[in-house]
């Protein structure tokens, strides 16, 4: 473990980004940087990883991580992105080797996806997504309704149908996973927006990962064979 990382108790989430913690006698506010619900790891008596925050935040520490037994599983839904670059360098999703990062956040359709790849004269856009649910060993995205993330696979969705390659990648920011799958009980319109952007070729894959506190370290990545669809879309 990091020197400078803590350990507290999860005692409340008095709103999206903003966990109670207990360290010690105390009580302390942790920013939370991730908007999920996280029903299923932030229960009571948790125990919370914490980092210092810089000095003058309104909050003293950050929330980097939740211990659920045998493994952490990490809170920061940013982290995915940041490490996006080296599992592509490292060679984390083979498919992709030879595949440099020519833009980040590129526009697209209404908005912006997260990396556009090239490779000589090929093109691919990519997704990044983070995962923190997984049931019965199922990762599941969303965990929580997502406007948004059902209108970057429409796009994806567009871009397919046009000719260009288009892919999104789940990044499991915990080692229990070894299937995947839109999370359809919860955001059917999501689940829906998953399936038809399969159909217009939008490649879906998995990176299932162990977190040791800071980073994400690549354990696995899952394919088409991995998926766990609704029965509509199977």
């Amino acid at each position: 473990m990091h020197p400078e990382l803590l350990w507290g108790t999860f005692r409340s989430r008095p709103n999206r980004f903003t966990l109670v913690v207990s360290l010690g006698s105390e009580e302390v506010l942790a920013h939370l940087p991730n908007p999920g619900r996280l029903a299923e790891v932030l229960t009571p008596g948790r125990r919370i990883l914490l980092r210092p925050a810089p000095t003058g935040r309104k909050t003293r520490f950050t929330a980097v991580g939740a211990d659920l037994g045998s493994f952490l599983v990490s809170l920061d839904s940013t982290l995915p992105n940041r490490m996006f670059p080296r599992f592509l360098a490292e060679g984390a999703w083979p498919e992709l080797a030879g595949y440099r990062i020519a833009q980040r956040e590129p526009r697209l359709g209404q908005g912006r996806t997260d990396f556009l790849l090239v490779r000589g004269e090929e093109r691919l856009w990519v997704e990044v997504k983070s995962v923190t649910l997984v049931e019965d060993g199922v990762a599941l995205f969303p965990d929580t309704p997502t406007v948004r993330g059902r209108r970057h696979l429409q796009e994806l969705a567009e871009l397919s149908r046009a000719g260009a390659r288009a892919a999104v990648l789940f990044v499991v920011q915990r080692p229990d996973a070894t299937r995947f799958g839109p999370h359809a009980r919860l955001d059917p319109r999501f689940a829906e927006a998953f399936c038809q952007a399969l159909a217009c070729g939008v490649q879906a894959r998995a990176l299932v990962c162990a977190f040791d506190g800071r980073e994400l370290h690549p354990l696995r990545l899952l394919g088409p064979e991995s998926l766990a669809l609704p029965a509509p879309c199977a």
